[in-house]
């Protein structure tokens, strides 16, 4: 265990790869600091991680992601429940499928504004926390729609081509202060998004295995980093 602050900070913490990530580290010993939207789900979180680790500590927080004023008070809570938190891991994330000319009015707003400046502003929030302590490791939830556009999905991919971008100059400006910064790009994988969808079950990646790759990038030891991770069902995207 590491002697600081071994806490864990995930957004979107109840489904998908957030809880993958949530409960490998879990199993690790650390502590979680974790929000969602929604309370229930929040509370059968807790009760579970409560029961299972009885030892360990786990603080969870709704927070619409969508509102800046709510990502600021997630960041004081994170402060609040650990002052120099170990891992950031900004998994929150929104997909509408819809064309550029076709989709509502304000949804590229509402996508980036929980894509990408949440992102951006919890990270602005914590970070110096870590710099503080010369230790911390920073995973972003970026997608392969980071690399390559598609049809239906376009603004989508704007955001997290953004995302991408943010990650890229956080690794640049972060390089002489300890803190590792991770870039994770993976295709389809399995979430409630994805229920009543028919598709073999070979098309679409496990979460659990996103989650394994993230706690191996983060127990390299220093001075190694990986920087991106590009992870495809091995039959190639949808």
């Amino acid at each position: 265990m590491h002697p600081v602050s071994p806490f864990v900070v995930i957004t979107g913490i109840t489904k998908g790869i957030g809880l993958a990530i949530a409960e490998r580290f879990a199993r690790e010993g650390f502590g979680l600091i974790g929000c969602s939207r929604h309370q229930n789900d929040l509370d059968l979180l807790g009760e579970r991680l409560r029961q299972q680790y009885p030892d360990q500590m786990f603080h969870l927080m709704c927070a619409d992601l969508g509102q800046p004023d709510e990502v600021a008070a997630f960041g004081r809570f994170v402060l609040d429940c650990a002052p120099h938190p170990r891992i950031l891991v900004n998994n929150a994330g929104i997909f509408n499928p819809g064309t550029i000319l076709e989709e509502a009015e304000g949804m590229l707003e509402t996508t980036m504004q929980i894509n990408v400046f949440s992102a951006y502003h919890l990270t602005r929030h914590l970070v110096p926390a870590m710099i503080a302590v010369r230790q911390g490791h920073i995973f972003n939830l970026c997608s392969v729609a980071s690399l390559q556009a598609y049809p239906g999905g376009s603004t989508y991919a704007i955001t997290k081509f953004a995302l991408l971008g943010f990650s890229r100059s956080l690794r640049a400006e972060l390089k002489d202060t300890g803190l590792r910064v991770t870039s994770l790009l993976p295709g389809a994988t399995w979430s409630d998004s994805w229920t009543g969808v028919d598709l073999p079950a070979d098309r679409l990646m496990q979460a659990d295995d996103l989650a394994e790759l993230v706690w191996t990038s983060f127990s390299l030891k220093s001075p190694a980093v990986v920087e991106e991770l590009i992870i495809r069902p091995q039959l190639g995207d949808l």
